[in-house]
C-alpha cells in the first residue's frame, strides 16, 4: 500500500510503502519510505506472529477487514485448532481456546495477509477455513 504524507524534515513529499506477505511459511511485514525532496529514507522489515500495529491498522484502513471462518462442521476438532492457532501465533492454551471460540462462533477477523496465513495454518492441520472479504460490516459510529 503506497501513502504520501508530509516529511518532517523538509516538509517535502514522503511516500511510504506499507504491506504484509507470506513468505517461507512465515508471516511478515515492512515499511519503506522516502522523501522526494531530501534525503530522508527508510526501509524496516520483520517477521513474527504478531505484525506492528501502525502497519496493521494502515492496512486495515486501505483495504478493510477480512473475516476467517470455519467451513467444516461446527463443533468437529477443536484440537486441530487449538494446535493451529497456538502454531501459528505462539499462544497458550487458554487464548488459543479463547481465539478457538470466536473461531468456531463469528470468525475471526484482520488483513487479508494474517487470515490467509492463519487459514493455511489451519489448513496444514486439516481443519477447513475460508476466507471472506465481503463478510466483514464496517462498525457503527
Amino acid at each position: 500500500m503506497r501513502t504520501t504524507t508530509r516529511c518532517e524534515d523538509c516538509g517535502g513529499a514522503l511516500v511510504r510503502d506499507t504491506g504484509q506477505f507470506i513468505d517461507s511459511g512465515q508471516l511478515w511485514w515492512g515499511s519503506e519510505g522516502s522523501c522526494r525532496s531530501c534525503p530522508a529514507a527508510w526501509c524496516d522489515e520483520d517477521s513474527g506472529p504478531v505484525t506492528p500495529e501502525h502497519i496493521r491498522q494502515a492496512l486495515l484502513a486501505a483495504h478493510g477487514p477480512v473475516r476467517l471462518r470455519l467451513a467444516g462442521p461446527p463443533g468437529s476438532g477443536l484440537v486441530p485448532v487449538l494446535r493451529a492457532l497456538r502454531e501459528v501465533h505462539g499462544l497458550s492454551l487458554v487464548q488459543a481456546r479463547a481465539m478457538a471460540d470466536e473461531l468456531r462462533t463469528v470468525g475471526l477477523t484482520g488483513t487479508l495477509v494474517e487470515m490467509e496465513f492463519l487459514a493455511a495454518g489451519l489448513r496444514r492441520r486439516s481443519v477447513m477455513a475460508t476466507v471472506d472479504p465481503e463478510a466483514v460490516e464496517p462498525a457503527a459510529d
